[in-house]
């Protein structure tokens, strides 16, 4: 039996092609995914994102306890301000990527990849606390979550009474208040435009979507599925759990070197990640364009041009519909991820030249 978010009937009236991603029944497109990535990049997409996993961790142990969990530095996080982390385990394989939220010195709100919110709340809980009080609490269920995104995002809900989102900046979170519905937001998203994610009562999220819906309408908004979704993401180069990282990758090899504090002292696969930053990494992970017009998937092989021998496979790709050119990500030796590096894709058996970029693919205008 699928889970479903509270917004399931939503999504039903809105005639959504409902799919099976990771347990959870969610639209994968209402419209169509491409007509869906463009309202995105040109006006306002709302996207259903209940099901990732939403953890409150509060005491006055909190902040340790999340310095010793995740990579990045809790320590520099200012109270309304979030930073993207890993959870790592002691070889320094990602469990999953996060998003941390300091809501107050004390207190703090970690969102957690769908396909793992079991797992990591069982590795949270499964950690020592030092003696410290630290109280774990899921409140997946309790708290819902929608991401409103595109260029027309903070008009819109400025329009609708959210007045503290003047002047947000990047990663950081107000309280603020949509029609009457009291709500976290955030300046954060996964699709490289601007764009806020909003966190709200589950017994909440159905009005305020049916109120998103009707009121975003005159600024060009229409409900987005995870197919737009990824394909917004692809093109900024954002990692997804599962397909581009996993337990059997490192921050390191996957270019997130930066969400990793060595600084802040010793956190779990903080030496194994030490050791492989000494030693260097024998692979990396590279964004990459094709030379001429083909679609590169997940899974096809990359080649080293001169020999013809897979050097690697694509973790994901697609056809990019501003650029018009087939993009991808994958991991590569070393030697291989230099960008301006040939590659050659594998396509059906036809070796389709290629060359390693550095991303995002897509630069917005500044909004």
């Amino acid at each position: 039996m699928m889970r479903q978010t509270p917004l399931i009937q939503q999504h039903r009236a809105s005639c959504a092609k409902l799919v099976d991603f990771a347990g959870w029944e969610m639209p994968i497109q209402y419209s169509g995914v491409v007509d869906e990535y463009y309202t995105v990049r040109s006006h306002i997409g709302l996207f259903d994102v209940s099901h990732m996993g939403r953890m409150r961790i509060a005491g006055t142990g909190a902040a340790s306890f999340l310095q010793h969990v995740t990579t990045n530095d809790v320590g520099k996080l200012a109270v309304s301000q979030a930073q993207y982390s890993m959870v790592c385990n002691e070889t320094g394989g990602i469990k999953d990527d996060v998003f941390v939220y300091r809501l107050s010195p004390d207190e703090f709100l970690l969102c957690v990849n769908a396909s793992n919110r079991e797992k990591i709340l069982s590795w949270l809980q499964s950690q020592p606390t030092q003696g410290k009080v630290v109280h774990l609490e899921d409140r997946s269920v309790e708290l819902s979550q929608v991401a409103v995104q595109g260029p027309q995002s903070r008009e819109l809900l400025m329009s609708l009474g959210a007045k503290t989102l003047e002047g947000l900046k990047l990663h950081h979170t107000c309280d603020a208040t949509i029609g009457d519905l009291p709500c976290l937001m955030a300046r954060t998203g996964y699709t490289g435009e601007l764009g806020y994610e909003v966190y709200i009562d589950a017994n909440k999220v159905g009005r305020l979507w049916d109120l998103l819906i009707d009121k975003g309408q005159a600024w060009g908004l229409k409900p987005a599925g995870l197919g737009a979704r990824d394909l917004l993401r692809l093109e900024m180069g954002y990692l997804l759990y599962g397909n581009d990282m996993g337990e059997d990758t490192t921050p390191l090899e996957a270019n997130a070197d930066w969400t990793v504090s060595f600084q802040k002292g010793t956190f779990i696969g903080s030496q194994a990640l030490l050791a492989q930053k000494q030693a260097g990494v024998a692979r990396r992970f590279v964004a990459f364009e094709l030379v001429e017009k083909a679609v590169p998937r997940h899974g096809f092989r990359i080649l080293d041009p001169t020999n013809s021998q897979p050097i690697g496979h694509i973790t994901s790709g697609n056809l990019s519909p501003l650029l018009q050119k087939g993009i991808g990500l994958g991991y590569v030796p070393v030697s291989n991820a230099n960008p301006g590096t040939s590659l050659a894709i594998d396509i059906r058996g036809k070796m389709v030249p290629a060359i390693v970029v550095k991303p995002p693919f897509y630069k917005r205008k500044k909004a």
